[in-house]
C-alpha cells in the first residue's frame, strides 16, 4: 500500500494508487446543504487535499470519483467554472509580490470570460468575471482559496506591510 506523503492532489492521489481515506459522502453532505464555507484547520490537516478534492468534483470529473461515497451519491455531475487561487510558493515579504499573484489570477481569468473596460479595482474586476463566468455557464462559479494565510504568515513580525488597490491591509 503506497501512502500519499505529501502528497496533496487528489487527481495524483487517485491516478497513482495511493491510500485514499473515503470522506465523499461527507464532502456531498458539504456541497448540498450549503454555500459559502471558511475552513479554517491548523497546517497540514488536509486543506489543500480538501480543496483538490473539491475542485476535482466541481469541474466534473466523474472518473476520478468512481467507487468513492459520492459517486453513488451525485446523479448530475455539472462542470461548474471553478476559480482556484493558491497563495503557496510565492514569497510574500516583497511588497509588490501579494498583488502580483492577484493581478495573475485576474488577467489569466479574463483571459477566458473577458475584461469589462469599466472595472478599475480588483474587487470589480473579479466580481465581473465571475457574473461573465455565470452568463457563459448557466452555473454559479465555484471560487476555492488555498493557502490564504500564507500572504499574512509570510509577513508576520517582520514589519513588511501589505498593500492592495493602495490600501494597507497590514
Amino acid at each position: 500500500m503506497k501512502y500519499p506523503i505529501g502528497i496533496q492532489d487528489f487527481e495524483s492521489i487517485i491516478n497513482d494508487g495511493y491510500a485514499y481515506i473515503d470522506k465523499t459522502a461527507l464532502i456531498y453532505q458539504l456541497i448540498t446543504e450549503g454555500k459559502i464555507y471558511f475552513l479554517s484547520r491548523p497546517r497540514r490537516f488536509g486543506k489543500s487535499l480538501l480543496v483538490s478534492t473539491l475542485k476535482n468534483y466541481f469541474l466534473g470529473k466523474k472518473e476520478l470519483f468512481k467507487g468513492l461515497a459520492i459517486d453513488s451519491l451525485e446523479k448530475e455531475w455539472k462542470k461548474y467554472p471553478v476559480f482556484h487561487i493558491d497563495f503557496n510558493g510565492s514569497n510574500f515579504t516583497k511588497p509588490e509580490v501579494l498583488e502580483e499573484v492577484i493581478e495573475k489570477f485576474l488577467a489569466d481569468q479574463e483571459e477566458i470570460y473577458g475584461r469589462n473596460p469599466n472595472s478599475r479595482d480588483t474587487g470589480s474586476r473579479f466580481k465581473d468575471i465571475l457574473k461573465a463566468a455565470h452568463e457563459k455557464t448557466g452555473l454559479r462559479a465555484v471560487v476555492l482559496i488555498d493557502e490564504y494565510d500564507k500572504p499574512l504568515l509570510d509577513v508576520l513580525d517582520t514589519g513588511v506591510s501589505i498593500t492592495i488597490d493602495g490600501e494597507r491591509l497590514l
